[in-house]
């Protein structure tokens, strides 16, 4: 594999845009924040996903540590891991930074602000 080539920042910045890459994984980041406490029940039932769609984004999330997901009983309490998306964020950040410094203008560019 040529991944063997980038540096580890590049190849965990790139592990960490492939899990926030779906919109239901945003999704769920964002009712998690909204909600500002774990959540003990089915997450589904906010999402217009299946039980088994939200199962499986919830595994990418957990997997990565932007969630956390204990057991309690027969309910799993999905909590935001503030730290880990703090590092990730502090990484994506150096990484844009470097980005922006090259102040390149193509003259065919349009902007775009539709974030």
């Amino acid at each position: 594999m040529k991944k063997k080539e980038f540096t580890p920042e590049l190849l965990e910045l790139a592990k960490f845009a492939k899990a926030v890459s779906h919109p239901a994984r945003l999704a769920i980041l964002e009712y998690l924040a909204e909600t500002k406490t774990c959540i003990s029940g089915d997450i589904s039932d906010q999402l217009p996903l299946s039980r088994s769609t939200v199962f499986q984004h919830l595994k990418e999330l957990k997997e990565l540590g932007l969630i956390h997901g204990e057991i309690d009983g027969l309910k799993v309490n999905y909590c935001l891991c503030c730290s880990t998306i703090n590092q990730y964020k502090a990484a994506f950040d150096v990484f844009m930074n470097k980005i922006e410094a090259a102040n390149v203008f193509c003259a065919t560019e349009t902007p775009k602000n539709n974030l």
